[in-house]
Parts: structure tokens; C-alpha cells; sequence
């Protein structure tokens, strides 16, 4: 037999034994075939406990959780799948195959969805926000700091493409969006300048910002001129700014589950969470001289708002 001739039957061999490898996994039906599959590149006891109350949420579904580095290439899945990514790992593994099933990106943040999209959004792929919502957070101020009127907001290149949706949602409530960039966080004249021009400051999710490095600065220095600071996210809170909006896993549990109610063609290109909390730091409130903020009239005056049209 001639070298071609070899070499053709090899190629054929191959393609053969791929073809053959794809049906034995569809048959065979292994753990990354679930119904609704879960997967993240840790698999650490906080995933195992969300993948368990999915479960438990939906007990007529097969819902598993596999490691990232135990799938396949996302278009190897079953075409049934339904999706759902945990970390950004996940997601960068998802966008290397246009081919894959519907999927669900949880927890990720509008900043991260930027940076790895751009303006773009693939098919078949609907982003569940982490970030507290723009509209929310401003109605959070209007709530709890009435007399607010200057919002101030730091900004970064990351972050300032949300600054026009930012003051479409203020303008009808008559609010004013201070913006102040920040590209050198040693130098802290531009947020002692924002400071002195702004009745309350609002932290967007930018953690070129608003990290373990800045968080000293950015609240003493608005201690020290009596401004408090919303968000950006609870975490934050419990550092020492004043309030902010958040959900839990109870309210991931919810969005998920009324989405996988429905046929993936009719998820949302992106979603926030319906439900929602608030949480407030009463020792900030009490040195700002403000009323500590009552977490649940809050949070149910925000709902009310949100359902009127």
C-alpha cells in the first residue's frame, strides 16, 4: 500500500473514532449531559450549595455541577443543555465555541461583560447582572437622602460608559450626576475635588476604584467633609459606606428559576434580579448625624416603585 494511500485511511480512521467518541457520549449519558448543567473552574462547598438548592428548587430537572476542566468543548454538549456558568473562567471557555448550548452567565458584572464583549452579545448567551442596577441605587439615595441633589461619581476608562445611562435615569427624578475621572488613585485631588461639589457620592462596581487600596481614602475623606457614600455593592458596605442595594442567593435562586421556566429562545438577552435587599451600616448613619436606614421599608418602597409602570 502506498504512502497516499496510508495516509488517507489514517485521516479516515481519525474522523471515524471522533465520530464514533461523540455518539458513545451522547449515550452513555455522562454527568455533563444533565438537563440543567452547572460548571465553574473552582468547585469550592459555596458552589456545591447553590448547585444543591437549584436542585432541590426544581426537583423535576436534573441539575448537576461538573468542573470546567471535565467538559468538552461547549459544542460537544448535548443540544438540550441548558447552561449555566459561575465564573468568568466559564465564560471565556463558552466563548471560544459558537456552537454551544443556551447558556446562562451568572454573577457577572456589567464592567466584565464590557470588557470581555465590548458592545457585542453572542447568541444564545443571556447575562444575569451582579452589579446593583443604576436606577435602583439612584432610588435608593431618594429614599434615604432626600435633600440630595448632586450625585457624585467617580469614574475610570472602565467604568464611563455608564455614565449616560446613568444621567438618563437621574434626570427625571431631578437629580444632577457630578462626574469626576480618577485614572491616578495616588493622587486624591480629584475626589477631593468631587467631594467639595457634590451633596452625596454614588459608587459604581468599578474595582479600579473602589478596592482593598482606595477604600481607606474614599471614606475617610468623605467622613471628613460629612458625605456619605451609596454602594457600590454591600460588600462595601460593611467596609463603611452608607447603603446599597444587593441581591442574595435566595433572589439568583428566583431570576434563575423563572427563567428556566422558559424555552431558552425567549431568555433575556440580559437580566437583573427582580428581587432585591438593602443593607445599611447604623454606625455610618450615626456619625454622619443621618436616620439609620431601615433596611426592609426601604427595600419594599424601592419594590413598590418598580412595579408601577
Amino acid at each position: 500500500m502506498g504512502a497516499q494511500s496510508r495516509m488517507t485511511l489514517f485521516f479516515i480512521f481519525r474522523r471515524w473514532r471522533r465520530a464514533l467518541l461523540l455518539v458513545c457520549l451522547l449515550l452513555t449519558a455522562p454527568a455533563w449531559s444533565a438537563d440543567i448543567l452547572l460548571t465553574a473552574a473552582e468547585d469550592g462547598a459555596g458552589v456545591q450549595a447553590f448547585t444543591q438548592a437549584l436542585a432541590r428548587q426544581r426537583p423535576e430537572d436534573q441539575v448537576s455541577f461538573v468542573p470546567l476542566k471535565d467538559l468538552p468543548a461547549p459544542s460537544q454538549l448535548p443540544p438540550g443543555t441548558r447552561l449555566i456558568l459561575l465564573d468568568l473562567p466559564g465564560l471565556d471557555w463558552r466563548l471560544q465555541d459558537d456552537q454551544g448550548p443556551p447558556t446562562l452567565v451568572l454573577r457577572i458584572s456589567r464592567l466584565q461583560a464590557r470588557q470581555r464583549l465590548g458592545t457585542t452579545h453572542p447568541a444564545k448567551i443571556s447575562l444575569l447582572w451582579s452589579d446593583p442596577p443604576l436606577a435602583r441605587q439612584l432610588k435608593l439615595i431618594a429614599n434615604i437622602l432626600p435633600q440630595a441633589q448632586r450625585i457624585g461619581v467617580l469614574y475610570g476608562s472602565d467604568s464611563e460608559f455608564l455614565l449616560p445611562e446613568l444621567r438618563e435615569y437621574a434626570a427625571p427624578m431631578g437629580l444632577q450626576i457630578v462626574p469626576q475621572r480618577w485614572d491616578n488613585i495616588s493622587d486624591s485631588r480629584p475626589l477631593q475635588n468631587l467631594l467639595k461639589n457634590s451633596d452625596v457620592l454614588l459608587g459604581l462596581d468599578d474595582p479600579q476604584l473602589y478596592n482593598p487600596k482606595t477604600v481607606k481614602n474614599l471614606l475617610l475623606s468623605s467622613y471628613a467633609q460629612q458625605l456619605p457614600l451609596v454602594g457600590p455593592n454591600a460588600g462595601f458596605v460593611k467596609a463603611g459606606s452608607l447603603a446599597s442595594t444587593y441581591s442574595d442567593q435566595a433572589d439568583w435562586l428566583d431570576v434563575l428559576d423563572r427563567l428556566l421556566d422558559h424555552p431558552p429562545a425567549n431568555w433575556p438577552r440580559s437580566v437583573y434580579p427582580q428581587h432585591f435587599k438593602v443593607v445599611g451600616n447604623p454606625q455610618v448613619a450615626r456619625s454622619l448625624g443621618i436616620e439609620q436606614v431601615d433596611e426592609a421599608a426601604v427595600a419594599a418602597r424601592l419594590a413598590e416603585g418598580e412595579k408601577r409602570p
